[in-house]
């Protein structure tokens, strides 16, 4: 690798050396690819060259290999990444960065569909799509794969310094391979949804461990789950060694993964990537956010039915940061659900946990699934103290990030970590698998203590898929039952009376993901409609899986009962009602 800089004239400057020196705080930065006087660096790698900021640091892997790729102070980084990194557990944050590295196997299992290959002779390609703020593009003809992230403030500045790429007379062709793309469209990789099911401790780390310190930890630390930082906008940490055949990996192994998004930040922050403070902007955002984190997950091989946590770091509330970050998080959780996947929510549990624990019950917010709490109390457990009463997240829904920045070693490998403790199931919203009992009926009247039948082995069986046991389903409605009603009312902000009548069926059978539903849809979502529509109606809705002109009115009478736009169509609104019992 070598280096020169181009002195031109200095004008915008001091607003470069801002740039980098504040990091995740740092303003956009549209004005700084539009002002061609500042002055630059030329530097050149593989027969690969391009022009960046003065100001940007260059990393030469060669000369330090460990070197973390971190992304919230601009730099270019060139070489071949170890696999072990040096990176501190959180980095928070991006500005800009680029990352150069040759193109090898290991490097290949980055690419995806997005990823971008130049023409013959050519360093640029035109019209890259960007995909969850990063741009990657394959420069076969140096034999090089080029990844540069960004914010969308710097995403200008970025595209700016890819355009200036030429190949130099050291290029050297070697073609990034062909299979990599079969592969991303192979089936799923991981050994299931996850975490999964999992009781016990987990840790989270900024960059994906090597294989060798994932092989040394599991069969020496006491850990069993790893947080890795799927996507987001304001991930602070390159991945090189996160690609769908680690995952395969890992969780053949025995694994847990925890997925995690860094995207928009609370308004009331200085964070440069921030959630929009109008609520309906901030949904809209969350929407966008879960879209991007289902693509990167699905890459990884992530299958649906695995939670997805959107980490919105600390921030001192207020009733409009409070409404923007809980819509935030219901276009989140909307969107997660309708592909199938768990909405996790990370953050601290004295800002953004105790703030949704607040409006729990409250209907205008879609509910996450899961929470994973930061209280560095150092108590390997899921109390939640003050923060969040007991019964709140209580069916297996939670992961405590309990001791913070600390540095482990095990089997030889140390890696700067935060411990977490996880309580975690298949039992919550988005699994709403029921075998074992019919769960089709022409009405659905009201049972409680004392009643036996087929209709309370279905109330049995649907508590039991919602995280709270009333004990084998058999039909008989005894005290266990009664507990898992109230309990499960109780989370549903309805009267916590233990007695299974219509606005408990309506909750109960209407539980799952939310896809918008319409005339000419079919599936299980269309059953569970249908079954959620006869008992909130009161009469028999054909249960049949389609979607046909009985159902369209159904829904029309639910809609127009219920104050809801009447359009026939089962969206966000209409299942937001069916699953609060309305």
């Amino acid at each position: 690798m070598s280096s020169r800089k181009h002195w031109r004239a200095r004008a915008g400057t001091a607003v470069l050396a801002l740039l980098a020196g504040i990091g995740a705080f740092a303003v956009p930065a549209p004005a700084l690819a539009d002002s061609p006087s500042e002055n630059r660096q030329t530097v050149s790698y593989h027969g690969y060259r391009i022009e960046v900021p003065a100001d940007w640091k260059v990393v030469d892997l060669a000369e330090n290999p460990r070197a973390c790729l971190r992304f919230d102070r601009p730099a270019v980084y060139v070489g071949r990444p170890a696999d072990q990194n040096d990176c501190p557990a959180r980095i928070v944050g991006r500005t800009a960065g680029i990352v150069v590295e040759p193109i090898t196997a290991r490097s290949a299992g980055q690419a995806t569909a997005a990823t971008a290959r130049t023409p013959r002779g050519k360093a640029t390609a035109p019209s890259v799509a960007s995909s969850n703020d990063t741009i990657q593009i394959a420069v076969e003809d140096a034999g090089v794969l080029v990844t540069a992230a960004h914010t969308p403030g710097t995403e200008s500045l970025v595209r700016d310094a890819l355009a200036s790429a030429e190949l130099t007379a050291g290029a050297e062709r070697t073609e990034l391979p062909r299979a990599t793309e079969k592969a991303q469209t192979a089936p799923l990789a991981a050994a299931g949804p996850q975490p999964g099911s999992y009781l016990g401790r987990g840790f989270d780390a900024c960059t994906a461990p090597s294989q060798a310190a994932m092989n040394a930890w599991k069969s020496s630390s006491p850990y069993g789950a790893v947080g890795v930082y799927i996507s987001g906008s304001f991930r602070g940490c390159s991945q090189p060694n996160l690609t769908a055949s680690w995952v395969t990996n890992q969780t053949n192994n025995g694994w847990r993964l925890i997925p995690i998004d860094v995207g928009r930040q609370a308004p009331c922050t200085n964070y440069s990537l921030k959630m929009s403070s109008d609520p309906a902007t901030a949904k809209s955002q969350g929407v966008t956010a879960a879209a991007g984190a289902i693509t990167a997950a699905s890459n990884l091989g992530i299958p649906a039915g695995s939670a997805i946590y959107s980490d919105i770091e600390a921030y001192t509330s207020t009733a409009s940061c409070k409404a923007a970050v809980l819509s935030y998080l219901a276009g989140w959780t909307e969107r997660l659900h309708s592909s199938g996947y768990v909405s996790g929510f990370y953050s601290s549990a004295a800002s953004g946990i105790r703030d949704a624990a607040a409006e729990y019950n409250n209907s205008a917010y879609t509910r996450v699934d899961h929470i994973f709490y930061a209280w560095w109390n150092g108590a390997a457990d899921t109390n939640t103290g003050s923060y969040v009463p007991s019964s709140y997240w209580s069916g297996h829904q939670r992961i405590h990030q309990y001791v913070g920045e600390v540095t482990e070693s095990y089997g030889g490998y140390s890696i700067n970590i935060d411990r977490d403790y996880l309580d975690v199931g298949t039992g919550t919203p988005q699994q709403p698998a029921c075998t074992g009992a019919n769960l089709d009926f022409t009405a659905y009247t009201t049972v409680q203590s004392g009643s036996t039948g087929n209709l309370v082995k279905a109330a049995q069986c649907l508590l039991k898929a919602a995280g709270h046991d009333p004990g084998t389903p058999d039909g008989i409605f005894g005290p266990d039952t009664t507990t898992a009603a109230r309990n499960f009312q109780s989370g549903k902000g309805l009267t916590a009376d233990g007695v299974v009548g219509p606005k408990t069926w309506t909750a109960l059978l209407s539980r799952g993901t939310t896809p918008t539903v319409q005339s000419g849809s079919t599936g299980e979502a269309v059953t569970r409609l249908q079954r959620a529509l006869t008992a909130a109606l009161g009469r028999t809705v054909a249960i049949d899986g389609d979607f046909g002109s009985g159902t369209a009115q159904a829904v029309r009478d639910y809609q127009s009962s219920r104050g809801l736009a009447n359009d026939g169509i089962a969206g966000p609104a209409t299942w937001g009602a069916l699953q609060s019992g309305r």
